[in-house]
């Protein structure tokens, strides 16, 4: 019997079973194509005290971060997301150049390049080197190291504490989330304001988002578990706003408990009742989410059976995490799809795990002309669908595969 990650209780509800699964983001090279490849339990589950859904630790965050390939300048759609970010936080919380701005999991400065536009200091603290590394040839000061308990007491020895400390989509990556709120407790000044952002668990169940369950996200969060987390670390949250980012997602804003500068919005205790009304104290809603996923993967599968045996051509576009989740899940190789493309240079030439999808540039879809393109990134579906207009010039559609199947 398994431990939940935060509260200690025995975890006993299944949420979803998906199967072995390569870990998501662990592409292959052409030399390591006929390599064996690690499989493993693709396996989630609630705990019915504190309502935290999550994946054992299989893999050490060591492995799954060392040598990373996800960047997240890649999307201008999340770009333009960091650059609002931004700009609401000097606007509205009055961020400035007496301000130290910190971010966790700061990737390759998608967003601190934003502040330091302003001339406001920032720090990034980035794990994986190959990632970091880039952040820094933008002069973008980062540690690269993982975030915790032992490196905030490192940095506030130091002299640095956050006047503004964010991380968006990193508590979902972090196996022990106490060790992680604890530290966020100790770098933040007295009247500094953590923010924090990530894929809001009631929208993954209502939409069937099972593909962003992978080894990488450790835990899948709603504002319900994450309000007990900080509680209990001594931090309070006193705002909350819903995003359309990632398929739905939530920013928290949090605070310093004994921090009585700061009122809390009646937003935080308006998303809770929400949570509480669609059923996320109810553990048959987890129990029955098994079955919606069962269902959307059988219609996949029926309608790419269907579009084969009338000799269609599909492609894929995106390698995303969750990708190669629906890919390995669903049974899809390259009996379906002949190749996917991405703009991530790092991506090209590689090959998905599990599936061995060739991942291309996206110029050839242009060569190619498929019939059909599966959009794997389907949080990204208007900027993607945008950027391949042109396959409407011989015909081509567009498969957007979740919450249903949908032929665009």
């Amino acid at each position: 019997m398994k431990e939940c990650r935060f509260c200690g209780e025995q975890l006993s509800v299944d949420f979803a079973d998906l199967g072995m699964s390569p870990l998501s983001n662990s592409f292959i090279k052409p030399e390591k194509l006929y390599s064996a490849e690690t499989f493993l339990p693709l396996h989630a589950f609630v705990c019915s005290s504190c309502y935290l859904v999550q994946l054992e630790e299989f893999e050490s965050p060591d492995h799954i971060f060392h040598d990373y390939a996800y960047f997240s300048s890649y999307s201008e759609e999340w770009l333009r997301h960091a650059e609002q970010y931004v700009y609401k936080m000097i606007s509205d919380y009055s961020i400035g150049i007496n301000s130290q701005v910190i971010e966790i999991a700061s990737n390759d400065g998608y967003l601190l390049q934003y502040f330091k536009k302003y001339n406001i200091p920032v720090l990034g603290i980035e794990p994986a080197e190959n990632v970091a590394s880039v952040a820094i040839d933008k002069g973008i000061p980062t540690v690269c190291e993982f975030f915790g308990k032992k490196l905030a007491a490192d940095l506030k020895g130091g002299g640095k504490q956050a006047d503004l400390l964010l991380g968006n989509n990193v508590l979902a990556h972090v196996p022990d989330i106490n060790n992680f709120v604890a530290g966020m407790k100790t770098l933040l000044k007295s009247n500094g304001i953590i923010t924090l952002e990530f894929p809001h668990l009631l929208e993954l169940i209502k939409n069937v988002q099972f593909d962003t369950i992978y080894h990488e996200h450790f835990s899948y969060l709603s504002l319900t578990s994450v309000n007990q987390i900080f509680q209990k670390h001594g931090l309070q949250l006193f705002d909350a706003e819903e995003l359309l980012t990632h398929g739905g997602s939530l920013r928290i804003y949090v605070k310093h408990e004994e921090d009585c500068s700061k009122t809390v919005n009646r937003r935080v205790q308006s998303i809770l009742d929400k949570e509480e009304e669609f059923g996320l104290k109810d553990m048959g809603v987890y129990r029955e989410f098994g079955q919606r996923v069962k269902a959307v993967k059988r219609d996949i599968l029926d309608f790419l059976i269907k579009a084969k045996n009338e000799s269609k051509t599909i492609v894929g576009y995106g390698a995303p995490a969750k990708g190669n989740t629906l890919l390995n899940y669903c049974g899809i190789g390259k009996d379906f799809l002949d190749f996917t493309v991405d703009r991530s240079l790092y991506k090209q030439g590689l090959y998905l795990p599990g599936t061995h999808i060739p991942i291309y540039n996206p110029e050839r879809i242009l060569e190619f002309k498929p019939d059909y393109v599966l959009v794997l990134p389907w949080n990204l579906k208007e900027e993607i669908m945008s950027q391949l207009s042109f396959i409407r010039q011989w015909g081509g559609e567009f498969i957007i595969p979740i919450p249903k199947v949908m032929v665009v």
